[in-house]
């Protein structure tokens, strides 16, 4: 025998060899192939047989309609038609068919093409392989479908799940269908995914509790709303927007029996602010926060995303005393505050809303000087004598010995918020303490001269209780 003739005879026998191997596909096969090339309008694919198959490009478009496949890449399609020594493939069945081919879909699971025809009780009609089928409304989707009528006029793919009637009742369901190509995804990315991994993925949808990303096409998983970031109290709008692209940290895969939940986290994916705390916050800066959370002793401010520090109540105000905090600020105000110490071990930081705000006190011996008259606000009236305010923040004590000898029967009958002349008698600044003095029944002739230099709107009330005094005693 010839070389010639021993290498026809070896190539004729690999052929047959290759054809025992892998027999010729039929309509409806499921294949998985590897793109052996890509064209402008079409995708060849190696069907592990003697002919390749072809595949619409149009067809393996994603989501957002862009092409991302490429030569040696794997795609799991159907065999739709074998005519002469072309292999078509598809995504689905589609087009005109037989009841044989109707049968054949749901008994190999056969993913079909139909387009939603219209709303009916309980579902919708849907065209299918040239008949009509009928989907539920709890087979159209893997969630709960809000607005039917939108899906109306949509073309998309379903499983055939009942033939009866010679054809005349046919029910079919898309969710049966994302159902498979979920675990299938969801199989394919834990082969690649590992808890501790971090993943990219988008923004999917929003709800109270947190928000959904999308990791793979059709796979989400949750972040909580306490793993969206290192803020506490903030709503998922606060933080993301649908379609926002995110680094995730996968956190947990929890597989409670009804379907396999993935738990993100977006918190630790990120950098702990406390790392850079030196470059946000210093003792003695004065900063703007928002309040995050409300306790018995104070408020909770955050400084910058993730640093938060303590507003003690009695660090509230100098204008008053503040029983409660929520009588002061709420959950979600913005609110200027001083850091007055940082305890990074601890991770605590004290802060004060009133030093950021200055201390009336502060000059006060400057401004009010022995003697020196003024109108004040009556704030209270306790047995020992009276709280006068004389500027916000600062309050003088009018002793109840001196109201006794009063003779005016204004300050007797004087109500929180009624406005009366007194006289400055002795000013502590350090013990924050000023006492106070009735016009001219304790001042003599020192008050006399103070008071022809008061020049505040009240001042006419004092010269009319002096007028009214001198011509009693004339």
């Amino acid at each position: 025998m010839s070389d010639s003739q021993m290498e026809q005879s070896f190539a004729e026998m690999f052929e047959a060899s290759e054809m025992e191997m892998k027999p010729d596909l039929r309509v409806g096969d499921r294949i998985k192939g590897r793109i052996i090339a890509v064209s402008e309008e079409m995708v060849y694919v190696d069907t592990g047989t003697k002919s390749d198959g072809v595949i619409e490009k149009q067809e393996l478009l994603d989501k957002d309609g862009s092409f991302s496949l490429g030569e040696g890449d794997d795609v799991e399609l159907f065999v739709v038609s074998t005519q002469g020594n072309q292999i078509r493939l598809a995504r689905a069945l589609g087009g005109e068919g037989g009841m044989e081919q109707l049968r054949q879909a749901m008994e190999e699971g056969i993913p079909v093409e139909g387009k939603i025809k219209e709303t009916c009780k309980g579902g919708f009609r849907v065209r299918i392989l040239d008949k009509t089928a009928f989907c539920p409304l709890s087979q159209m989707d893997r969630r709960p479908v809000d607005d039917p009528e939108a899906l109306v006029g949509e073309t998309t793919h379903f499983l055939v799940t009942k033939v009866e009637e010679r054809g005349r009742n046919i029910v079919i369901s898309r969710r049966l269908l994302l159902d498979r190509e979920h675990a299938e995804t969801l199989s394919r990315f834990l082969e690649q995914t590992a808890v501790g991994d971090l993943i990219q993925g988008t923004v999917s949808r929003l709800a109270p509790f947190g928000a959904f990303v999308e990791l793979a096409p059709g796979l989400e998983g949750l972040v909580h709303v306490s793993e969206l970031g290192w803020s506490r109290n903030v709503s998922p709008e606060d933080v993301v927007s649908m379609g926002d692209t995110v680094m995730v940290k996968l956190l947990k895969v929890d597989d409670q029996g009804k379907g396999v939940r993935l738990e993100l986290s977006m918190k630790q994916a990120m950098e702990d602010p406390w790392v850079r705390l030196a470059d946000e916050v210093q003792v003695g800066g004065k900063l703007t926060g928002r309040v995050t959370n409300l306790a018995p002793f104070g408020a909770f401010v955050e400084l910058v995303p993730g640093i938060e520090g303590l507003v003690h109540v009695s660090e509230m105000s100098y204008l008053k005393r503040v029983h409660k905090p929520g009588d002061v600020v709420a959950v979600g105000d913005r609110v200027p505050v001083l850091v007055k110490s940082i305890d990074p071990q601890s991770r605590r930081i004290a802060l004060s809303m009133r030093d950021a705000e200055g201390d009336p006190w502060e000059g006060v011996a400057e401004r009010f000087k022995k003697g020196q008259v003024v109108q004040g606000i009556m704030e209270k009236r306790e047995k020992f004598g009276m709280f006068v305010q004389l500027e916000p923040g600062v309050v003088g004590l009018l002793p109840g010995s001196r109201l006794e000898r009063a003779e005016d029967e204004s300050y007797a009958k004087a109500k929180p918020g009624d406005v009366l002349p007194v006289v400055i008698d002795v000013v502590d600044g350090e013990k924050r303490r000023i006492s106070l003095a009735l016009p001219g029944a304790d001042q003599g002739e020192d008050w006399q001269s103070h008071a022809t230099q008061e020049s505040t709107p009240m001042g006419t009330l004092g010269e009319q209780l002096k007028k009214a005094m001198d011509q009693r005693d004339g």
